[in-house]
């Protein structure tokens, strides 16, 4: 099992990657369970708590930073999204429910990632968009 940790700065409560089951250098398969106790679900329609599209989109660019970085496509470098395009909401995603996305690679390079993902829970397509994040070796200062 590929710890995300290994492969991307962030650390909870903004790691939304549970784990990575797939990845090479063309594709990316991972999932990430929000649980009833996330910080966003106490008031994000707390009467009925759903997940954000905006973490719906982080996540899948996070799980698209822990595949190229398992892949060894690119090592220990720091990705900052800087383009969102074609998203789409589909599907609710409830406390508890176990999200898979599927991560496809559009472009790579040592300067920038492009990347297309979907999230499904289940066989129901919840979310989809794409991406672009711009690499660097460390953090700006």
């Amino acid at each position: 099992m590929i710890d995300p940790k290994e492969h991307i700065p962030h650390r909870e409560p903004f790691l939304f990657v549970d784990g990575v089951t797939e990845f090479d250098e063309k594709r990316i398969v991972a999932y990430r369970t929000f649980k009833d106790d996330e910080f966003f679900f106490k008031g994000h329609f707390p009467e009925y708590p759903i997940v954000p599209g905006v973490l719906l989109i982080e996540s899948m660019a996070q799980c698209g930073g822990v595949g190229i970085g398992a892949a060894g496509i690119l090592k220990d470098m720091f990705f900052f999204l800087a383009t969102i395009e074609k998203a789409k909401f589909r599907r609710q995603v409830r406390p508890n429910e176990k999200v898979r996305f599927e991560i496809e690679n559009l472009r790579v390079s040592t300067r920038m990632v492009r990347q297309r993902g979907k999230a499904f829970v289940g066989d129901d397509l919840a979310a989809e968009a794409e991406w672009l994040c711009l690499v660097a070796d460390s953090p700006p200062e």
